[in-house]
């Protein structure tokens, strides 16, 4: 009973890649700092595969790497105001090291966006002001995967929300609904 809302949270997640303007475009990513404080930001979602796996990129100086480095426990929050429809992903984020797989990515970055990956400072980096910033011919590319365990879908919707927990085990999906 739960596989149509299965069906519908991955067409959601896919729309997020396939279809310009689409809410999943864009999506939370909560991870935990070194003092154990959780830190979100929103980053772009880059590529969905087969096995579930989010990408995204990101300057590998920045925070969210070290954090992933130090706990790569993560949350992923997908929002879509038209449809009232949130899709909360748990997982465990790893840095891709594939070089091959990297340069397929970096060839995929818009040459307007690659200086966004080659600032002389770190992400976060204090400066005197924004025209200080300056680019280097080297990058800090880095690409981002996070497998999930678990995805929530929480549909708000009158009369009722609809509430379904998927959960990993042993490789299959299964899901239950709960209270919402």
């Amino acid at each position: 009973m739960t596989s149509i809302y299965w069906d519908e949270t991955l067409d959601e997640i896919k729309k997020g890649i396939t279809e310009k303007g689409h809410p999943f475009r864009f999506f939370t990513l909560a991870t935990t700092d070194e003092s154990d404080h959780p830190s979100q930001r929103t980053v772009v979602f880059r590529h969905f595969n087969d096995n579930l796996d989010v990408v995204f990129y990101t300057d590998r100086r920045s925070q969210k790497v070290k954090d992933i480095e130090k706990n790569g426990t993560v949350s992923l929050l997908f929002y879509h105001p038209k449809n009232l429809l949130q899709i909360g992903l748990k997982g465990k984020a790893s840095i891709i090291t594939d070089t091959d797989l990297l340069k397929t990515y970096w060839s995929t970055v818009p040459d307007s966006n690659k200086k966004d990956y080659t600032t002389h400072l770190a992400p976060g980096s204090p400066i005197e002001n924004p025209g200080s910033v300056e680019y280097l011919n080297e990058h800090y590319f880095c690409a981002i995967k996070i497998e999930p365990t678990s995805i929530e879908y929480l549909k708000v919707r009158q009369p009722k929300h609809i509430r379904v927990l998927f959960s990993k085990t042993d490789g299959s999906w299964s899901g239950k609904f709960l209270a919402p």
